[in-house]
């Protein structure tokens, strides 16, 4: 009988003291259950991913340190315990998994397979370690690969098998995107059909800036057969027991949670970005503009969910061309969330600026300018409160807008995280209709309606001028959020769109507004990742562009 903890949790980068401190906890709480050996993820001592963090000495040393400190805990002949951990061996910096027990580090494994797409750039700062041999651990012989290593084409897991291991363990740093999971179970069931091995897949969980880990780990046996399924978003520490027979180590089925699906999963993998951001960087509340819109609602909505409504200020900053209509949403919305609303208007910092440039201005035509210092208007106001009061201002551009441009740089998108940064404008409209009807797992806000219904079914507008539209400059959201769709993650050509029923002219000039618009998506806030290819650390375009797709003929 072998008793295996998988700790499933959600350390702090750099915080090495603090995760240091939450895998004793773990360690100690697993061995009251009588746990043999602990399993905690990926670089838990000192954060995933920990980007060019790692090229600090002292940062690498006091991990190392952590681990010592670790490891003389298992003197006392408790639980082992595997963590992930950078480590610095023969002038190499490596990421690297230790195995602590009887006081003392008993092997050390390096991820052989560095990944060096989309969020990932491994390459940068790790080496590659050798193909790893199987540890043993009190008679069992654990093949212990690092997250990528079951996913390339290395051998990985194959050489493992091959080499004597019995049992594998497979520490990841796994970021959430949609139907992540489904993609997981794939790729572990591939390598336990290759290996013949059980394998147990333990992922981390938390915001780090852009990316959710969003944990849901997970054991199949050698049978194919999933003997353990752990929620996702939360935290949680499960023993599982483990018998040796004839056909090798079995799990004994455990919990199998029920995980949230689609839109129920892209809401809490939002609330959770904006939660572990605000409280991991030391925020007491947040503010956004309380448009009436359905972006700000949402959003709204999410913060609440995250951080509860007494650690949420909606400000409606009304100018001349807000509707009572607009006045009347944004206030229901507030009441409707329980969150604090005040009411800033901006005619007089406006007309401020208006009568400061009109020497400048004169002899010209009123055009996006003055449409524009209404936003910045509204942008310095959020930031003041920031200053003042020391709360967290939240942006709301959605990414449909964020890929034509449709935000004002230094106005609406003033602020320090955007939880819909990657969430399309249909998408939103979709959120919004399931949050009506739903309250996530993990929310601190209530049941029932949070976003007025009229704030979902109006026509959408930015108000910077009479009776103005979203619709007026971009077509309508389900046609460009298809050709977004296209453009940014299936990096289709122009032609290729064309031909899904789209107008050649449009697309072009969608097409040159996505290009266009990168120099403002370079000074955006981080927001969190949702789709297969986000803006930022998935898409990498250069500011400075002339190139544009041919139209076949």
């Amino acid at each position: 009988m072998l008793r295996i903890a998988i700790a499933q949790l959600n350390p702090v980068m750099g915080d090495i003291a603090g995760n240091l401190a939450k895998a004793r906890a773990a360690r100690s709480q697993a061995a009251k259950s009588g746990a043999d050996l602990v399993l905690f993820t990926e670089m838990f001592i000192s954060g995933y991913s920990p980007e060019d963090l790692v090229l600090r000495p002292g940062f690498v040393a006091a991990c190392e340190q952590a681990i010592k400190e670790l490891a003389a805990d298992t003197a006392d002949q408790g639980a082992g315990v595997v963590i992930g951990t950078p480590l610095l061996r023969d002038g190499k910096l490596y990421n690297a998994v230790v195995v602590l027990d009887g006081g003392a580090v008993i092997a050390e494994r390096f991820k052989v397979d560095l990944p060096n797409y989309g969020e990932f750039d491994e390459k940068r700062v790790f080496a590659s370690g050798d193909l790893p041999g199987p540890v043993n651990f009190r008679g069992v012989r654990l093949g212990i690969p690092i997250c990528e290593d079951i996913w390339g084409d290395l051998g990985v897991a194959e050489t493992l098998a091959e080499s004597g291991a019995e049992l594998l363990l497979v520490p990841n740093g796994s970021p959430y995107q949609r139907d992540k999971l489904d993609l997981r179970h794939q790729v572990v069931l591939r390598q336990v059909i290759e290996t013949g091995l059980p394998l147990i897949y333990v992922n981390q969980l938390g915001g780090q800036d852009e990316l959710v880990y969003d944990g849901g780990s997970f054991i199949f046996n050698a049978d194919r057969s999933l003997a353990l399924q752990m929620p996702q978003f939360e935290a949680q520490i499960a023993v599982t027991e483990w018998s040796r027979g004839e056909d090798g180590w079995h799990c004994a089925q455990s919990d199998i949670a029920t995980l949230p699906q689609d839109l129920e999963a892209d809401y809490t993998a939002c609330m959770l970005g904006l939660r572990d951001y605000v409280n991991k960087n030391g925020f007491k509340d947040v503010i956004l503009g309380l448009s009436g819109g359905v972006d700000s609602a949402i959003c709204a909505a999410i913060a609440v969910d995250a951080l509860g409504a007494e650690r949420v200020r909606g400000i409606m900053l009304p100018y001349r061309y807000t509707t009572e209509e607009s006045l009347k949403d944004a206030a229901d919305c507030a009441k409707a969330l329980g969150c604090r609303y005040d009411i800033v208007p901006i005619a007089e910092p406006v007309e401020g600026f208006l009568s400061a440039l009109s020497p400048l201005f004169a002899g010209t035509e009123s055009d996006v300018t003055e449409e524009n210092l209404q936003s910045r208007a509204r942008g310095t106001i959020l930031m003041a409160l920031s200053n003042k009061f020391g709360s967290m201002v939240m942006t709301t551009g959605n990414k449909s807008e964020m890929a034509v441009g449709y935000a004002t740089l230094y106005g609406d998108m003033n602020g320090g995280f955007n939880p819909i940064k990657d969430v399309y404008k249909t998408r939103v409209y979709a959120l919004c209709e399931w949050r009506n009807k739903h309250v996530p797992a993990t929310s601190l806000g209530h049941a029932g309606e949070v976003i007025p219904v009229n704030i979902i079914t109006k026509v959408p507008t930015a108000e910077l001028r009479e009776n103005q539209t979203d619709q007026d400059s971009l077509p309508p959201y389900p046609e460009l959020d298809d050709m977004l769709q296209c453009l940014v993650e299936g990096d289709m050509s122009v032609s290729e769109i064309v031909a899904r029923g789209h107008d050649a002219a449009v697309v072009k000039r969608i097409e040159h507004l996505v290009y266009i618009a990168e120099y403002k998506r370079r000074q955006s806030a981080p927001g969190v990742k949702i789709t297969p290819k986000n803006f930022g650390r998935d898409r990498r375009y250069p500011i400075t562009n002339r190139y544009r797709d041919v139209l076949e003929k």
